[in-house]
C-alpha cells in the first residue's frame, strides 16, 4: 500500500494518542478527525482523547482499522507491530521519530507495510 492509498482508507488508529494539545499524538488525532476519518485513540494511560473513548491496545478496538499510525518510541513500536501481525492489520504509518530503522525492519520482517510520512504534512 502506498501513502496515497493509505490516506484513502478511512479507519485509523493512533497509537500514542494524547490529550495534551502540545503533543503530536493530539495534533495527529485531531487532524485525522477533522478530515473525516473514523479514528481510534490508543494509549493505555488515558481514558479519553477529545471526548472519545481511548483504548489500551489495538486488541481492544471495537472494529478492525485499515491503518495504524505510530506516535511512539521504538520499544513500544516494536511491540505494537507484533500486535498488528496477530490482529491481521497490515499498514503501519510511522510518524517522524517513530520510524527507527529497527521498527521499519521489524515491520518488513512481519510482512507489514511501513509508511514513513507525517500525517500533518500529508493532510496539509
Amino acid at each position: 500500500m502506498t501513502k496515497e492509498q493509505a490516506l484513502e482508507c478511512k479507519k485509523w488508529a493512533v497509537v500514542g494518542a494524547s490529550d495534551s494539545k502540545e503533543k503530536f499524538g493530539f495534533k495527529i488525532y485531531r487532524k485525522l478527525k477533522t478530515h473525516g476519518y473514523e479514528v481510534y485513540p490508543v494509549n493505555p494511560g488515558l481514558s479519553e482523547v477529545m471526548g472519545d473513548k481511548c483504548y489500551a491496545s489495538l486488541a481492544d478496538l471495537p472494529t478492525k482499522v485499515d491503518v495504524v499510525d505510530f506516535v511512539v518510541n521504538e520499544k513500544i513500536g516494536l511491540t505494537v507491530l507484533e500486535q498488528m501481525k496477530e490482529l491481521g492489520l497490515t499498514t503501519a504509518w510511522l510518524q517522524p521519530g517513530a520510524d527507527s530503522q529497527a521498527v521499519i525492519d521489524k515491520a518488513k520482517e512481519l510482512g507489514l507495510t511501513p509508511i514513513q510520512a507525517c500525517v500533518l504534512v500529508a493532510l496539509g
